[in-house]
């Protein structure tokens, strides 16, 4: 039914300007600010929103997750820009002295943005 139907996912912050500067700045995707919120423009044409929500409470998930050719060089880049990983030493997700897990079929790495929301850095396997 909806099949061939563009999609776009949405979560919240309780600071807009400061995820506005955050995934534009320090993540380099393109931000248009829209209904009080942003939207997040990804290549290939996916798109997130970003809504303001004075009682926000940080999603416990990933809202997002980055494809990458290389997550040691995103974990790199992204560290080098002030960006703090996520530890996880717990069944299933155990990640190592830089974040990465790969243990779950694919290298992957999370981090929170400013409103607490998780977001992952992934490396697909080689198929």
């Amino acid at each position: 039914m909806f099949g061939s139907n563009q999609v776009m996912s949405s979560f919240s912050s309780n600071d807009i300007p400061a995820s506005k500067a955050f995934y534009s700045e320090t993540l380099g995707f393109d931000v248009e600010e829209m209904f009080d919120g942003l939207v997040l423009k990804f290549g290939g044409g996916g798109q997130a929103m970003v809504y303001p929500k004075p009682n926000h409470e940080p999603a416990t998930f990933t809202v997002l997750t980055i494809m990458v050719d290389d997550v040691e060089k995103a974990v790199d880049d992204l560290r080098a820009k002030g960006v703090t990983f996520e530890q996880y030493t717990d069944e299933p997700i155990k990640t190592d002295e830089k974040g990465i897990s790969r243990d779950m079929g694919s290298a992957i790495a999370w981090f929170k943005d400013p409103a607490g929301n998780i977001i992952g850095v992934a490396q697909m396997p080689s198929t």
